[in-house]
């Protein structure tokens, strides 16, 4: 069954997120973490898919994303490229896995494409880390970018407020977008930055621009798929728009289930062998 709103059912590539771009047409992002759920985003049509670190909150249930792992990392990636066909599937580098040098860098980039069969990576950060995106490119392999609220500095922040609202804050930003852009990332990711800024920069570099908490006028969008679900009920940032609510329908479901099975009711006669 071909996806929603979808006519080009070929695989998406890093080339064809910056062919919408120049063509203005959307990019639709969301995230997965096993196999089962991917293949249901995919089929419904959704151009990109992340398996993003915050499997360490949604998964795992973890404050924050630092505690993952490149293992943890390359199961997840790997279980979500199993289930897809269509979408681009990029995998986060989780926290420590980059930012102790480009050596380090690139050789874990390098096993997490070759241990999980994804399309492309997602670094955190800008200039400070420039040196290694650029040799993990040079090794071939794609890279997206993560600017504004990069969770794996929230113990540098303290706090999961908006960013770059100061003009300083705002100006390295752009900076850092248009350096990533020259680099080679094929996007960059624009997380909890006002909708003005993040339609500047959107403007400005050539790259697709993916928001998150950064307004309409980004290239595309990206949300975490229990979050858009309504599967996670007690996180409910401005930015969430909740299009289902499969905490309600699974509660109900599995209560159901406890019954029919407490009351003898399940199995029946034509449910048993």
């Amino acid at each position: 069954m071909a996806g929603y709103l979808v006519s080009d059912e070929r695989k998406v590539t890093t080339h064809r997120f910056i062919e919408m771009k120049q063509k203005g047409e959307k990019i639709s992002m969301l995230t997965s973490y096993d196999y089962t759920t991917a293949g249901i985003v995919d089929r419904a049509g959704v151009d990109g898919i992340l398996i993003g670190d915050s499997a360490s909150n949604v998964m795992v249930g973890n404050a924050t994303t630092l505690p993952m792992t490149v293992d943890q990392m390359i199961y997840h990636a790997r279980s979500v490229v199993n289930g897809v066909k269509r979408a681009l599937v990029v995998c986060d580098m989780p926290f420590g896995s980059y930012q102790t040098g480009r050596h380090d860098g690139v050789m874990n980039a390098i096993r997490i494409m070759k241990e999980s069969g994804c399309d492309a990576l997602k670094l955190e950060g800008g200039i400070e880390i420039i040196d290694t995106i650029k040799a993990i490119l040079d090794a071939g392999i794609p890279v997206m970018g993560h600017l504004g609220l990069t969770p794996q500095s929230i113990n540098k922040f303290g706090t999961y407020a908006v960013r770059a609202k100061e003009e300083k804050e705002a100006a390295k930003l752009i900076s850092d977008a248009k350096l990533l852009s020259e680099a080679g990332c094929f996007s960059v990711v624009l997380e909890k930055v006002p909708a003005a800024l993040a339609e500047q920069v959107t403007r400005e570099i050539c790259v697709p621009t993916i928001g998150i908490g950064a307004g309409n006028h980004c290239d595309g969008q990206i949300l975490v798929v229990a979050d858009m679900l309504g599967m996670n009920q007690g996180f409910s940032p401005r930015f969430l728009r909740r299009y289902a609510d499969l905490n309600t329908v699974m509660t109900d479901a599995i209560g159901q289930y406890v019954t029919d099975v407490k009351s003898g009711d399940f199995p029946n006669e034509q449910e048993s062998y």
